[in-house]
């Protein structure tokens, strides 16, 4: 059988077929049987809103492009961090949207996060330029 005669809507082939189907008197069409069947979905719950800083923590004193101390807010200063910093900042960022707290702690080390129930979170990112010796600060702090 040739492909066109196999989908023409003569009746003999798929389209053909497709739409017998669909044609027989009194039968509901199998999308008409689920959306009577299936229950709403529940609400959506709202999704907390969080502002975030990120702040230079450790840097090189003749870093080229940041410094310690720096500090953006995100989303506002974005386009203002280096892109390779940027580049490792964006997943963590992302998951913190969402409110996601990362299980590590660091303990015992200059990069013991802190973590607190009522939304303020800290995550700390190292820059991958391996001559800038630089690590970022994210602090997540949830709003209203």
């Amino acid at each position: 059988m040739d492909r066109r005669d196999f989908l023409s809507t003569s009746g003999c082939g798929l389209a053909g077929w497709m739409a017998g189907a669909m044609a027989v008197p009194g039968m509901a069409a199998e999308s008409d049987l689920q959306a009577q069947t299936q229950t709403p979905p529940p609400p959506r719950q709202k999704r907390p809103q969080y502002k975030f800083e990120i702040e230079i923590y450790e840097a090189r004193t003749d870093s080229w492009c940041h410094k310690k101390g720096d500090k953006f807010v995100y989303p506002q200063d974005w386009g203002k961090l280096c892109p390779w910093l940027r580049a490792s900042l964006n997943e963590f960022v992302r998951i913190m949207e969402f409110g996601v707290t990362l299980p590590w702690m660091y303990e015992n080390t200059p990069y013991q996060k802190f973590s607190d129930p009522e939304g303020i979170s800290t995550e700390y990112v190292r820059c991958p330029d391996p001559t800038a010796n630089l690590v970022a600060k994210i602090t997540r702090t949830r709003v209203g």
